[in-house]
Parts: structure tokens; C-alpha cells; sequence
């Protein structure tokens, strides 16, 4: 397999190209022939013309790549390696949706040959690829796993808006249904892959190590969010705390936070989902989890009670948010706990403009129903603000000078910094962070 696919004998498709599967998808199309399928002929077409629908990755990017985008299951039927790294979200209920995972297998499904491979990196739950997806693959194929086609497991490992930790500068986990796959699926990846990668000794290991990471950030980033909670009730800063316990040289340093987006603050639920089918219920997962979920609506609650303080009318008072990506530097909007200040903020009959300089405002529509606004000119702004939350401090919004936010707000007005970077900066409005 490795061969023919370095000698371009044999085709590699990565189905679902999104944050995680563009990226791979050109990456090895720089070396070996590659097929980028998806259901969406929208993006497709951006892909096309050189355009990452996710605006993570430069026009460069697309320059000098074997690939053809397609959603034709006939062009899909060529390959002979597959990549399956589509979206694993949670539902209203914050269960695991296999619903995109499973249309995409039986896609695959349905054009698998004798002698091909099948790897996934969607994040799931420890179990989920045998136990779900193998069984799909052999109904829709026909075919039997480990002796007409193998299957592996290599989890993602892209952190959107890093441009230090790419995807061929970190290390791959990498697993595989028997020892022979194991070889094969690590020696494609390897290709571009340059640290190497890590074997795991199954695929269940593979699948629990990806979720452990994030699930580890989550409780971690869950305690500083608990202990800014704290801090702000004795009246002490929480930035400022952990800027003292951080010279102790073993202190890990987190930082609390809004933990949206479909990674931090998803793959926990995975493993509490498979938790509950074990009989076992685990309580500093959940409990980090419900802290972490809370956040946006605690904000919102503290921003409420200091313009009350500050003998603000409530009802009517305007509120300016910027940002509203999961995270900084970012154009996506999955997840975002942004969301959950403003609704907390409306359901006090404040209104709300929001502003982010990378999100879509036909996504945010779409998704949210939220209509996002222009940052005011200075002095522009009419009626002026009670108070401003910097919920994502994206790059445009780090450095602008006090007089700029005094210009736009009203007399005895709110700055809310919810990640710190402001600290030290603002002297004249009422500053608080978390």
C-alpha cells in the first residue's frame, strides 16, 4: 500500500475536509495523489479556487498539490486509503452525535474494496470505531475487517489558530486493527508526519488517548474558572494570583476562560458517555464540565449585578461584546460560549451589539440568530455603552488605547476583560476580569 501510493498506483481520500481534514488532505497531496470528498459543493468550490472555507490556511497552502475535490461517490471509489475526519459534536443533551461519523462511514462503506484501509480521526469515544463504525463498513461493503480490508485509528491533533503547532510538526498517534496495518497506516503517515509518530498497542488506547487530552485541559482550565469565582468575591485579582503561584517551577499554568468550540468543549462528554455505559459515574469530569458550561452565564450574571452597583438602568442599558469565535484569532463559531453572555445579558432586556473581526455574520445569523454589528468610529457611537465585554481577544482588539472604549461608553461605565489582557491598561472605566 505505502508504495503504491508513493509511486501514485493507488489513490489516498480524506473524507470530510473541515479544520481537521483540509489541512491533512493537502498536506499529503503534496506528496502522493489525493482525493478531498465532502457533501458540501459550497466549499467544495471555494477548495476549488484555492479558498479554505475555514480561512485557516492561506492560498499558498493549495499551490503545488495532486488533489481533486469532488462529492461524487464514483471519483471517492478510486482511492484505496481512506481518512475519515468529520465533525463528532454533541447533541442538546450533550450526547455524542455520530450522525455525521456514520454517514461517512457508510459512504466509505459503499465503495470499500478487497485489500483497501480505513483510518479515522474524528474524536470519539473509547469503543466507537469497532463497536460502530467496523460494523457499518462490513454491512455496507460486504467485506470482513482484518482479512478483506483493515481499519485504523489516528487522532487529530490540530489546535485552529496555532501556527506553532502544526500538523506536520507534532507527533501522530497512530493504531491499527492488527500488527501489519499498524506498519502500513504508520509509514503513510510518516510521509508527513515529521517528529514521527506514536504507535499505540490498539485502537481503543489511540481513541482514549485523544479524548484524555482535552478532557485533562478541560478539568484543569475548570479549576482556574472556580478559582476566579472565588477570587472575585475576596476582591483579588485572579490573573494576579496566578502570576504568584506560577513562579513555584512545578505550577501548570492555565488560565480560566470561556471553553467553547468542538474539542475542550466536546470530546469530555465522549468519555462520560462511555463512562455511563460502564455503570461507573465519574465526578471530576462532570463536575469540571458543569463549571466550564457555566461561565458565559456567570459573566453575564456579574456584569448585571456591577452595572446595578454602578446605578445603572437595567432594562435598556446597551451592552457592547466583542468577539464571539470560540476562541481567539479563529473564524469559527461552533459551541461558542460567547453565546451564552448575550443571552444572559437579553434575558435582562439589555441590548446587545455584538462585533468579531473573523466570524462570518451570515454563520452567526444562521446559527445564533445573533446580527453582528461594525465596531462604532470613535465617538460614533449612538447611544453610548454601559459597559464593554471583551469575551476573544482577537489581535485587532489588543491593543487599543482607553480613550478609544471612553469614547464609546457612558459615564461610570463596565470594562469586562474576561481573558486578562487588559490588566494594568484601563484607569478610568470599572475594570473587572475573571
Amino acid at each position: 500500500m505505502y508504495n503504491d501510493l508513493l509511486n501514485k498506483k493507488a489513490r489516498l481520500a480524506v473524507v470530510g475536509l473541515g479544520y481537521v481534514g483540509l489541512p491533512i488532505a493537502l498536506e499529503f497531496a503534496r506528496k502522493i495523489s489525493v482525493i478531498g470528498f465532502d457533501i458540501s459543493e459550497e466549499r467544495l468550490e471555494k477548495m476549488r479556487q484555492g479558498t479554505d472555507p475555514g480561512k485557516e490556511l492561506e492560498a499558498e497552502a493549495f499551490k503545488n498539490c495532486d488533489i481533486e475535490f469532488t462529492s461524487s461517490l464514483d471519483l471517492l471509489r478510486k482511492a484505496s486509503f481512506y481518512i475519515v475526519a468529520v465533525p463528532t459534536p454533541i447533541d442538546d443533551a450533550n450526547m455524542p452525535d455520530l450522525k455525521p461519523l456514520l454517514s461517512a462511514t457508510s459512504s466509505v462503506g459503499a465503495v470499500l474494496k478487497k485489500g483497501d484501509y480505513v483510518v479515522y480521526e474524528s474524536t470519539v469515544y473509547p469503543g466507537c470505531t469497532e463497536e460502530d463504525c467496523v460494523p457499518l463498513l462490513e454491512r455496507k461493503s460486504g467485506l470482513k475487517v482484518g482479512i478483506d480490508f483493515k481499519v485504523g485509528y489516528s487522532p487529530e491533533r490540530i489546535n485552529p489558530g496555532d501556527k506553532l503547532h502544526t500538523l506536520t510538526n507534532t507527533v501522530k498517534i497512530v493504531s491499527g486493527c492488527d500488527a501489519e496495518s499498524l506498519e502500513v497506516i504508520s509509514s503513510v503517515y510518516e510521509m508527513v508526519i515529521r517528529p514521527g509518530v506514536f504507535k499505540a498497542s490498539s485502537i481503543k488506547v489511540a481513541e482514549a488517548g485523544k479524548i484524555v487530552e482535552n478532557t485533562q485541559r478541560d478539568v484543569n482550565i475548570a479549576l482556574m474558572n472556580e478559582l476566579s469565582i472565588i477570587c472575585s468575591r475576596i476582591g483579588i485579582n485572579t490573573f494576579e494570583v496566578l502570576e504568584a503561584a506560577g513562579t513555584k517551577w512545578n505550577f501548570l499554568k492555565f488560565f480560566p476562560g470561556l471553553v467553547g468550540g468542538h474539542c475542550i468543549g466536546v470530546d469530555p462528554y465522549y468519555l462520560v458517555h462511555k463512562a455511563h455505559q460502564l455503570k461507573y459515574h465519574p465526578q471530576i469530569i462532570n463536575a469540571g464540565r458543569f463549571v466550564n458550561d457555566s461561565m458565559g452565564g456567570y459573566i453575564g450574571k456579574k456584569v448585571v449585578k456591577s452595572l446595578v452597583k454602578l446605578g445603572k438602568n437595567i432594562m435598556g442599558a446597551r451592552v457592547l461584546v466583542m468577539g464571539i469565535t470560540f476562541k481567539e484569532d479563529v473564524a469559527d463559531i461552533r459551541n461558542s460560549k460567547v453565546v451564552d453572555i448575550v443571552r444572559e445579558l437579553e434575558e435582562y432586556g439589555i441590548y446587545v451589539d455584538v462585533v468579531d473581526p473573523n466570524a462570518s455574520p451570515k454563520e452567526v445569523k444562521e446559527e445564533y440568530g445573533i446580527s453582528l454589528t461594525k465596531l462604532p468610529d470613535e465617538k460614533a457611537a449612538n447611544p453610548l455603552y454601559d459597559a464593554i465585554v471583551l469575551a476573544v481577544s482577537h489581535k485587532p482588539y489588543q491593543n487599543i488605547s482607553e480613550d478609544y472604549f471612553r469614547s464609546i461608553t457612558t459615564e461610570k461605565a463596565l470594562f469586562v476583560d474576561v481573558k486578562g489582557i487588559y490588566r494594568n491598561k484601563i484607569n478610568h472605566l470599572i475594570y473587572w476580569s475573571l
